[in-house]
């Protein structure tokens, strides 16, 4: 961020992809073919329809094109933010076999819904079908759950939502990286989302204020939306020295307190992990000027579960990859001072650690090396879980347990906020079928 001297850490936090003007969006949506069968929907988990909404906005319908976006993914405000775009829609749009930039699909995303859902400037576009008497509890707030009870109070159910936290909305709230949606943003969409008459009860954690088999027996169906939990101890010497954290709690604090608190000036960072949430937590300690910013890593950049993309803006960012390091030991005087590495290698197809060690200098180590599962309130209901003990699915997301339904993070170890959402909207309509005497 230095190239930029920004004036304050505030200032390294501004929007990743920017508005687009009211010029640029109809530049950009009149460069749109308009496909048939177009790819580019195909490629988006909730089946927004990408053609239309484009169309739209270069007609000057905003509102027409928010609606089509919205009918399709309930928090497709967010999504325009935070969807890695590049390897869905625009990753699929037919102009990259035409050697052309592909369109702008994210951001014409964000500006057909921006005044819509985030400035809350349009009259309603939806609301709450008439109660058709039946009720549905789901297990979270997150977008697995929302984008199930969103399908579902179209359809009339009444829908409750139980949050261990105090504020609702799940990851997006408290996990995307604060560059990419703010905690504000994120709040301001859950109220726009009141429309609904989605009912959320948060600091309720199911399993202590609320029993399952109190959800079974109130309620006509039960949908799971509680994500993952948080990242649990590597096993290795000097973990419980001040300065170790969990990715996500590093996030999460990030995005609930002024940036300026919690300025890095004058630290170093070593983040273990390879995927995105690693590669968020590289940026973000960037962003917030600590002087070094290491991610550890025991493969090679190509086996990293980081997008390219994003890998690509830690680099920018000033991070650095310390690759083929496997952390064995964090040393410090109470506090963390040192990390300590083995070198690996890979000999046929396997993992090896070696006896050859080095170290960083360090003040901080965040943890982002997989998070643990929430499902041993489950246990008391009987649902088939799998050996990653996430809860077994069929197609139409229902588990083993008639009267539950999964889906989101949960159930897949761990997507996209787009692929929450579809799962939850698959989730609603065999929940719907079911209770309607469908199957």
């Amino acid at each position: 961020m230095s190239e930029n001297n920004p004036s304050s850490i505030d200032d390294n936090f501004s929007d990743y992809k920017p508005l687009f003007t009211n010029a640029s969006a109809l530049v950009e949506a009149n460069r749109c073919l308009f496909c048939y069968d177009a790819p580019c929907t195909i490629a988006c988990p909730t089946d927004i329809d990408v053609p239309k909404f484009i169309k739209k906005i270069s007609s000057g319908n905003l509102r027409g094109s928010a609606k089509t976006i919205l009918d399709a993914n309930i928090l497709g405000a967010s999504c325009a933010r935070i969807c890695p775009t590049e390897e869905l829609c625009e990753g699929a749009c037919v102009l990259n076999d035409l050697h052309e930039t592909p369109i702008k699909i994210g951001s014409l995303q964000r500006y057909a819904t921006e005044s819509v859902v985030i400035e809350n400037t349009s009259k309603l576009l939806f609301q709450k079908a008439p109660s058709n008497g039946k009720k549905i509890a789901l297990v979270g707030s997150g977008p697995a759950s929302l984008g199930c009870a969103a399908d579902l109070a179209k359809m009339g159910y009444e829908c409750v939502c139980f949050d261990k936290n105090e504020k609702a909305g799940g990851l997006n709230t408290y996990a995307i990286a604060d560059y990419k949606l703010s905690y504000e943003t994120a709040l301001k969409e859950l109220e726009w989302i009141d429309q609904l008459g989605i009912e959320i009860k948060t600091n309720t954690t199911v399993g202590k204020d609320v029993s399952m088999e109190t959800l079974l027996t109130d309620y006509d169906a039960v949908f799971l939306g509680i994500g993952l939990g948080g990242v649990g101890p590597i096993g290795i010497p000097g973990e419980e020295l001040d300065g170790v954290m969990d990715c996500l709690d590093f996030i999460r604090d990030l995005k609930t307190h002024p940036k300026e608190d919690l300025s890095l000036k004058g630290k170093s960072v070593a983040v273990l992990g390879g995927g995105n949430t690693a590669i968020d937590a590289v940026t973000q300690a960037c962003r917030l000027e600590a002087d070094n910013v290491y991610l550890v890593y025991r493969r090679t950049r190509s086996k990293m579960g980081a997008y390219e993309h994003e890998q690509e803006l830690a680099l920018k960012d000033g991070g650095v990859f310390v690759l083929e390091k496997q952390p064995v030991e964090i040393k410090g005087e109470g506090k963390v001072s040192e990390l300590i590495c083995a070198k690996t290698k890979s000999e046929n197809g396997k993992l090896i650690i070696t006896d050859e060690l080095s170290s960083l200098k360090v003040d901080l180590v965040l943890r982002a090396t997989g998070q643990a599962k929430h499902t041993s309130f489950l246990e008391s209901v009987g649902i088939e879980l799998t050996k990653w003990n996430t809860p077994v699915v069929d197609g139409n997301q229902r588990t083993s347990h008639e009267k539950i339904w999964s889906g989101g993070d949960c159930v897949s170890g761990g997507q996209e906020v787009v692929n929450a959402v579809a799962e939850g909207k698959l989730a609603a309509k065999s929940i719907h079928s079911t209770l309607s005497g469908g199957q």
